[in-house]
């Protein structure tokens, strides 16, 4: 087996623990002589699994009784619909602040259920940063204020939740989930899809305040796109293997050590990876320093021809999946929980290598 160096931004590469595991058990799951694919998602054993992932994202997040989880589907994408869907009606207004591609589109999808105010956009200089929380401009009353935690595209990221008082936040945290430490209290949603950092495409992780629950509204809601009616029970048949799946990894960030264990782990890869790049004006940051995300690191070359040859050596050293964003273009390096130190200590090992034979 080859197990290549995976900077994949999503669906992104997953440890090989959970595949090893997940591999012994495909064709057979507890005895039962069947695969965890051919159960009832009502079956005493996918509900104890189920039961199983909540309870860990509750103890690693540090939830207690005050949340609601649910695994559903359509990606982050329809939670940008769902949300203001539910908490944002005509005459009101919900505050979104403006850090790239998916807060964006996440703009688009609540402008249709009532008034946006951004109190931050970073569009004009290309998304290349995150607000301070001074340089916020929240309106008189918004319903809550929408984030997007880590911007896999541009490559920022929040280092703390922004400041918005007794507002709840909503938060797009699709590629930083478990990756630090959080303070839930700040919540109303926090959303993920799942491909990113806790598990492979298909399943969406939403978690929900109970205090925030009781205000969304049902009335011409769609009974599917109701958050209440997923809190519940299990509505309708969900992803029952990459539910699996994602109670995989959740077991597996445990056993590393938590989100504290993560938050140093990732601290200490990006700095790898950002001292090369800062190293001297060969490689060049794409954004801001102080905005820069330990999730996706993005740099450029002295040319895009060198870009082009870059990417292509990568490939014929296992470095796999580095080429930007098609909006952007450059170089992106995705370091999630899962992708090891080695990869990143074998992307700078090139780098260095790259530079002495073409700077």
């Amino acid at each position: 087996m080859n197990r290549v160096h995976n900077f994949s931004a999503g669906p992104a590469t997953l440890p090989l623990e959970v595949l090893n595991k997940a591999k012994a058990e495909l064709t057979e799951y507890q005895g039962m002589g069947r695969s965890i694919m051919e159960i009832s998602h009502r079956s005493p054993q996918y509900e104890a699994i189920d039961q199983q992932a909540k309870a860990r994202l509750t103890e690693l997040l540090g939830l207690g009784d005050d949340f609601e989880i649910m695994f559903l589907q359509g990606g982050a994408s329809s939670q940008f619909m769902m949300a203001p869907f539910n908490f944002l009606r005509d005459g009101q207004t919900a505050d979104y602040i403006d850090t790239g591609r998916w807060s964006n589109k996440a703009i688009k999808e609540a402008n249709i259920f009532g008034n946006v105010h951004r109190p931050f956009s970073s569009a004009d200089s290309g998304y290349d940063r995150v607000p301070s929380n001074e340089e916020l401009n929240l309106s008189d009353s918004p319903e809550y204020v929408h984030f997007t935690s880590n911007n896999t595209v541009a490559g920022t990221q929040f280092s703390t939740e922004p400041e918005t008082g007794d507002i709840p936040l909503v938060c797009d945290a699709s590629s930083d989930l478990l990756s630090r430490p959080i303070d839930v209290s700040k919540y109303g949603i926090i959303y993920a899809g799942a491909q990113k950092n806790v598990g492979p495409a298909g399943v969406t992780i939403v978690i929900i305040s109970k205090d925030f629950l009781a205000q969304a509204h049902t009335e011409n809601v769609p009974t599917i796109l109701q958050y209440k009616t997923h809190t519940e029970k299990i509505f309708n048949t969900p992803p029952t293997f990459n539910v699996y799946m994602v109670n995989l990894v959740l077991e597996w960030v445990q056993n590393k050590g938590g989100l504290s264990y993560f938050k140093k782990f990732n601290e200490e890869k990006a700095a790898l990876l950002y001292d090369e790049i800062d190293r001297d004006d060969f490689y060049r940051g794409a954004v801001e320093k102080d905005s820069r995300s330990l999730m996706n690191a993005t740099f450029r070359l002295p040319s895009e021809e060198l870009e082009e040859k870059f990417l292509s050596e990568a490939k014929e050293h296992d470095l796999m999946t580095l080429k930007g964003h098609r909006s952007v273009g450059g170089i992106r390096a995705s370091m999630y929980n899962a992708c090891p130190r080695e990869s990143v200590q074998a992307l700078v090992n090139f780098m260095k290598e790259f530079k002495k034979n073409n700077g």
